[in-house]
């Protein structure tokens, strides 16, 4: 069987696993405090950090490298690329060193997947990256010619959910469209149609979430920009994570809000609620771009192992399609599963070319 390293740099994780096809040896999620961040200014300076726990990350679970067939990193932050997989290269390495879109921890797996590879002659491969964006023209067109919607959001846990669905439905991915709503720390909402992710709704214009804000009144958001104190930077951190429940409910955990619920907490009843009609009412605004002819709607992510959110929006969508629930997400499985059809031959990895 084909044996594959993935790896997964988040902002304060390295999460590491070796497949043996389509199982998992092992995995492992390795904790970093601030204080062992703290020395490097740039993501990228953390690449001898990072690869050095990789390594002793193997041997500690006495696994020997030469035995890998191929790498595969969580995607950095590249210039917008399309779903699947891309060939890690010299050029994709450049781009994450030098002129990456942002500064994201995942930025360093793919240099890292790279370098490994090169010694040990096997190939790397990011899948389903970050930046990520499909979408139709007519999709991404808004009321102002220099402000364009983007397609960036959880795409690849929705794509490896739609990916099931035509797996249990015995069709090709390219055969079948469907409306994914992921629901997590943040939400995203899209619609997969001709094998590719056409429509995304984000946390930028999407629901509210656990910790982030979501679609505001825009002119509300320009008042509050403008006001005494506010800056870009606290303006950015107020609608990404202290928003959503947290700023209505002082939580981010859905079960303590389940809890207050069955107390008879009436307000944290309407916040919640308000928030799974939020992501029922941006299922309904996706379905039109196919005229409504949605074969299902997937559930997925940490959030729908919730019945209580899982039937409040069923009740609301299952009029446009019936509702599936794939509760959670398995990032790391998602990218050993997208580098095994690559090495089967199933799909084909696409060449990156850098962007100056």
């Amino acid at each position: 069987m084909e044996k594959i390293l993935v790896l997964n740099p988040g902002s304060t994780s390295t999460k590491i696993a070796v497949f043996d096809g389509e199982t998992p040896l092992f995995t492992e999620s390795l904790t970093h405090s601030a204080e062992e961040l703290a020395p490097f200014d740039r993501v990228v300076e953390q690449y001898d950090f990072r690869r050095r726990l990789v390594l002793d990350c193997l041997t500690r679970h006495d696994f020997d490298v030469r035995n890998l067939n191929a790498i595969v990193s969580r995607g950095g932050l590249l210039v917008p690329i399309h779903a699947g997989a891309y060939e890690i290269n010299e050029d994709m390495v450049w781009q994450l060193q030098y002129k990456p879109q942002h500064e994201h921890a995942s930025n360093v797996g793919p240099m890292i997947a790279h370098a490994l590879a090169k010694e040990l002659n096997i190939p790397a491969y990011i899948y389903d990256g970050i930046t990520v964006d499909e979408l139709t023209d007519i999709n991404r067109v808004t009321g102002l010619p220099e402000m364009h919607r983007k397609g960036i959001g959880h795409n690849l846990n929705t794509r490896a959910a739609a990916m099931r669905y035509a797996r249990e439905q015995g069709k090709a991915y390219q055969d079948i469209t469907v409306i994914v709503a992921h629901l997590g720390g943040g939400i995203t909402v899209n619609l997969h149609h001709n094998g590719r992710i056409e429509d995304c709704v984000n946390d930028e214009e999407g629901p509210f979430s656990p910790e982030r804000a979501g679609g505001l009144p825009m002119y509300d958001v320009i008042h509050r920009s403008f006001e005494a104190g506010q800056s870009d930077k606290s303006m950015m951190k107020l609608v990404k994570s202290r928003g959503g429940l947290l700023a209505h409910l002082g939580t981010t955990d859905c079960r303590e809000v389940e809890r207050r619920i069955q107390n008879g907490d009436a307000h944290a009843k309407l916040i919640y609620d308000a928030m799974a009609l939020n992501v029922a009412k941006f299922i309904g605004k996706t379905a039109p771009g196919v005229c409504g002819k949605v074969d299902a709607i997937l559930l997925t992510g940490g959030i729908t192992y919730s019945e209580y959110i899982d039937e409040e929006i069923r009740r609301r969508v299952s009029f446009i399609a019936p509702v599936i629930v794939y509760p959670g997400e398995d990032e790391m499985q998602s990218l050993a599963f997208g580098c095994l059809r690559v090495l089967r031959g199933e799909e084909s990895a696409r060449t990156y070319t850098r962007v100056e």
